[in-house]
C-alpha cells in the first residue's frame, strides 16, 4: 500500500459534497442566507484547491490533470490502478472546477430583486445580474448531472475492482509505483480558513448573523 492522496485533498471532496448539498437545498427552499453563507465557504474552498494545485502535493498538482485525449481513452478501458487520478478521472475534475466556480461567481452576481444581492451586484448592470441569474439557475441543472455521471463512474470503477471510495478515505491504495512526494495537508486547511473567514468578513457577516 501506499499513500497518493493527502489530508487536505481527502477532506476537500467531502467538504465539498456536504457544501454543495446545502448549498442545492438552501436554494430549494429559500434559506438564502445560508445559501450566500454557504457560497462564501465554498468559493473559499475551491481558491484554496486551486492554490494546493501549485503548492500541494504531487497527485493534488493542477499540472497532473492535464492528459492527452488518447491517454483519456485509454483509461476508460483500462482496469489498471493509477497514481492520482487517472486521465478520465482529471478530465471530470476539471469539468466540476469550472462547474462548481461558474456556479459560485454567477451567484455572486444574482439578485432576487426582493430581499437579498449578490456583493458583486452593486458593481454592474441589470443586464449583467439577470444574465447571472438565468447561468445560475442553468449551471446548477449541469452540475448536478455531471455528478450523476460521475456516480455511475464510480459504481462502475468499482465492478472493475478498482475501490476509489476506499482510497478517498484512506488516502492509500494498493501499488507497486513508488509513492508521490505529499504535502502536509494541514497548509490546505489554514489557507482555507483564512479566506473563508476574509470571505465572511468582507460579504456574509450580516447573513451569518441572520443564521445564528
Amino acid at each position: 500500500m501506499i499513500k497518493v492522496w493527502d489530508g487536505f485533498i481527502r477532506g476537500f471532496h467531502w467538504l465539498l459534497v456536504i457544501g454543495i448539498a446545502v448549498l442545492y437545498v438552501s436554494g430549494d427552499e429559500g434559506w438564502l442566507d445560508l445559501h450566500f453563507v454557504t457560497g462564501y465557504l465554498l468559493l473559499a474552498l475551491m481558491v484554496t484547491r486551486i492554490i494546493w494545485g501549485v503548492i500541494g502535493s504531487d497527485t493534488a498538482k493542477l499540472s497532473a490533470l492535464c492528459h492527452h485525449p488518447r491517454a483519456i481513452l485509454s483509461a476508460l478501458k483500462s482496469k489498471a490502478p493509477h497514481v492520482g487520478h487517472n486521465p478520465a478521472g482529471s478530465l471530470m475534475v476539471l469539468f466540476f472546477f469550472v462547474v462548481i466556480f461558474v456556479q459560485l461567481v454567477s451567484g455572486l452576481l444574482t439578485s432576487d430583486d426582493i430581499l437579498m444581492d449578490g456583493p458583486l451586484v452593486q458593481y454592474v448592470s441589470y443586464d449583467w445580474v439577470e444574465l447571472a441569474g438565468n447561468i445560475h439557475q442553468t449551471n446548477i441543472d449541469i452540475l448536478l448531472l455531471g455528478i450523476a455521471i460521475h456516480i455511475i463512474a464510480i459504481a462502475l470503477y468499482r465492478f472493475k475492482g478498482v475501490k476509489l471510495l476506499r482510497t478517498l478515505l484512506t488516502g492509500k491504495m494498493a501499488a507497486s509505483e513508488h509513492s508521490p512526494k505529499l504535502k502536509n495537508g494541514m497548509w490546505g486547511y489554514i489557507i482555507f480558513a483564512v479566506l473563508a473567514v476574509a470571505l465572511i468578513v468582507f460579504w456574509g457577516l450580516e447573513s451569518l448573523g441572520a443564521i445564528l
